[in-house]
């Protein structure tokens, strides 16, 4: 496995990587990686920390077959995708490579070599619209974790490539061995990639609008109670065609979705951190059923409760 570095890379996006797949050799009970960071004239990378990482192999000199090829990301991915002689070396290397990867803003450097065109791919939800705003032909999403299109993969930020590098030995050594180097890293097994980057808890400040901003307070903080439209414009004292305006404008999504989704993402929540049963959580987060709960959980997630659940327990 090649990591390609440069200056100012997120040293977590090369470490996520590298030190799995070491983790990997060491609990495989063979050297089933050959991790080698690759940077440009085989130069020391100063990583956006300000720490400094030397780098094992020439990029210039550096010649397949290989069997993984990783691009990191970092502040200094506008400049590497401007350097012609990076995107040049990436692009011949990704010809002799059995599968391609980014991390982070890694996908603006591969998609600098024409690599992604075509392709869906993700990267930093920060980036992703300038992603997509340059390079047209790029199906940018910036939801999942992480994204496989044939030989390439793109995952998010920064951490993501942690569930990356697990992704990637699980595929190529099995689960018992992801697993067991979860277990030493102490973290989960692997997050599907599906799973969404940033929820309406973390995803930005609170709506501008007054109105809007105690309608939401109400919800995420009553998500037991009656949330059907005709009630939350009752309780605001306005029409319900007006509240459902000021959701489009402010929050881009109808009262009834953004409740559906803020039920969603509580459950996964008290999946994940309680051992309380699906009846518990479909009644603590406002869902009458379990089969509504499961129903919201596929279309948010694209997995039933339960499948989630398992995916994430601590090994």
């Amino acid at each position: 496995m090649v990591m390609v570095g440069y200056q100012a890379a997120e040293l977590l996006d090369i470490a996520c990587v590298t030190s799995s797949l070491v983790m990997a050799n060491l609990h495989g009970g063979a050297p089933l990686y050959d991790v080698l960071l690759a940077t440009p004239s085989g130069l020391p990378i100063t990583c956006a920390s300000g720490l400094t990482l030397q780098g094992q192999l020439v990029l210039e000199r550096v010649t397949g077959p290989l069997d993984t090829l990783v691009v990191a990301g970092g502040i200094g991915h506008e400049a590497a995708a401007a350097n012609q002689s990076i995107v040049g070396h990436i692009r011949r290397l990704a010809r002799e490579s059995r599968r391609i990867a980014s991390v982070c803003t890694g996908a603006t450097v591969l998609a600098a070599t024409g690599l992604l065109d075509g392709r869906r791919v993700t990267t930093h939800w920060r980036y992703a619209h300038v992603l997509a705003a340059r390079h047209p032909e790029v199906v940018v999403d910036s939801a999942p974790i992480f994204i496989r299109d044939g030989e390439v993969v793109t995952a998010a930020g920064v951490t993501s490539a942690l569930d990356l590098a697990l992704a990637f030995i699980e595929e190529d050594h099995g689960t018992a061995l992801a697993r067991e180097v979860a277990r030493y890293a102490v973290t989960y097994l692997q997050r599907p990639g599906d799973q969404a980057q940033m929820s309406i808890f973390t995803q930005g400040p609170p709506p501008s609008d007054g109105l809007v901003k105690r309608v939401v307070d109400h919800i995420t903080g009553h998500l037991d109670t009656d949330l059907t439209l005709a009630a939350l414009a009752d309780g605001a004292g306005v029409s319900q065609r007006h509240l459902t305006r000021l959701f489009l404008r402010h929050l881009g999504q109808t009262p009834g979705r953004f409740v559906r989704r803020a039920r969603a993402e509580a459950a996964a929540h008290l999946l994940t951190s309680t051992a309380l049963p699906m009846t518990a959580v479909a009644a603590r987060c406002g869902f009458g059923t379990v089969e509504a709960l499961r129903q919201a959980f596929v279309d948010r997630y694209g997995v039933p409760p339960s499948h989630y659940r398992l995916a994430r327990t601590p090994v």
